[in-house]
């Protein structure tokens, strides 16, 4: 009879480059969001592992099909963050938040075409104490929002009609709106005009395709949404903002929408005081499958840090990062790029078609790649930096009205 071999004794750093999900312990405080299936209690904070170094971003990008149990981990993660004195501002496309937003003690701001709320995109976009970033940052929103409407990007002559414009509407001391916008566009100013050596029917012209598809979101049919001051009261001190935008989910200008509204909620961020701030952008494929609204949502991801905010980007699988780019497009190097921006990545069950994308976008292991199409529901495959981990979610009896998104199937 043969010995049995000698049993094998390894440290848990080294024993993870077989097995990735042995841990060497908790990650820190934050809210409890469930256990860990190898370990005990697993909790998570982003802005604690950032502070300790363990990350170097604090943006989450989270994964799953639909009925994984991915909404309901983002909603009571998001209530247990605010026993912990943070604030939460949602996008939410298909209006399912508002429990939340009642939770935090205000209702959600519904955006329709000729409703009573109103958002202005371009109200606080960049420094205020530095008003060339203010131009700079409202040029860049503009260019992303026409080049989404128009499926191109600006032509040099366009963009430079569009910087004049835009100038000259942030010359006034109130915040300019994208009604004034249009109407320098179409009446540009002499002394612009002279600037880049044309005369007024020259930049006129060069602005007029710009001016003429901004005009649809004042008087086509976004009219109603964007075309003036913000509704005076909207947001404030509201511990959770939700934006609720299913009013206009199947619109195919929900990339604009979304967009204008996210643009928005950026500047209310820049403007208020630094308190600590979940930013949820749920059904997020609407803008990071459009290219121009793409590269805009990729510069604003990375002022998370000097915003004091944690980006929560939702989306149901990795490919919805991809849009239509082929390899080395601009389109895969801006997801390459979301992903990095992203340094925890959780990950609810996949199909196995989808789990081998997965599996190569974000370098799971294969033990992980495996896993991910047998995960049930209300667990997931947490990556955080380096380490990974099983988590099962758990909900407690406080959550269920806040989680519940099928109350439509039942008698």
């Amino acid at each position: 009879m043969t010995a049995a071999p000698p049993s094998h004794r390894a440290t848990t750093a080294h024993l993870q480059a077989l097995y990735p999900f042995v841990s060497p312990g908790p990650l820190g405080g934050g809210p409890l969001i469930g256990s860990d299936l190898l370990g005990g209690p697993f909790s998570f904070d982003p802005w604690d592992l950032y502070r300790s170094g363990r990350i170097t971003n604090p943006n989450v990008l989270v994964l799953g099909q639909l009925g994984r149990g991915k909404s309901s981990f983002i909603k009571s993660f998001v209530a247990r963050q605010l026993a912990f004195g943070r604030r939460a501002w949602i996008i939410d496309p298909k209006g399912e938040y508002g429990p939340l937003a009642r939770l935090g003690g205000g209702s959600p701001i519904r955006l329709e075409a000729g409703g009573r709320v109103r958002l202005n995109p371009l109200e606080l976009t960049g420094s205020r104490s530095d008003p060339e970033s203010c131009v700079r940052a409202r040029v860049e929103l503009v260019a992303s929002l026409l080049g989404s409407s128009l499926r191109r990007p600006l032509g040099p002559e366009e963009r430079t009609a569009v910087e004049m414009a835009v100038r000259r509407v942030s010359a006034g001391a109130e915040p300019p709106t994208l009604p004034a916008l249009v109407e320098a566009l179409l009446e540009p100013d002499v002394g612009a005009a002279a600037s880049v050596h044309t005369d007024r029917a020259g930049l006129a012209a060069d602005g007029r395709i710009p001016a003429l598809e901004l005009r649809r979101m004042v008087r086509g049919d976004l009219a109603g949404l964007f075309d003036g001051p913000t509704t005076t009261g909207l947001g404030g001190d509201q511990r959770v903002v939700v934006l609720d935008l299913s009013a206009t989910f199947s619109s195919p200008a929900l990339p604009l929408i979304m967009t204008c509204a996210t643009a928005w909620l950026q500047a209310s961020l820049t403007a208020g005081p630094g308190v600590k701030r979940l930013v949820v952008v749920d059904e997020a494929w609407a803008i990071l499958n459009d290219l121009a609204t793409a590269r805009w949502a990729q510069a604003t991801f990375k002022l998370s840090r000097a915003l004091g905010v944690a980006n929560l980007v939702v989306v149901h699988r990795v490919s919805d990062l991809r849009s239509a780019g082929d390899d080395g497009s601009a389109e895969q190097k801006l997801a390459d790029g979301l992903l990095a921006d992203s340094e925890t990545r959780v990950v609810f069950g996949q199909s196995p078609a989808e789990a081998e994308q997965t599996g190569r976008w974000l370098g799971l292991a294969r033990t992980e790649i495996d896993l991910v199409p047998r995960l049930p529901r209300g667990v997931a495959l947490w990556r955080v930096g380096g380490r990974s981990h099983i988590v099962r979610h758990l909900l407690g009896d406080d959550d269920h009205d806040l989680v519940d998104t099928d109350g439509a199937m039942r008698p």
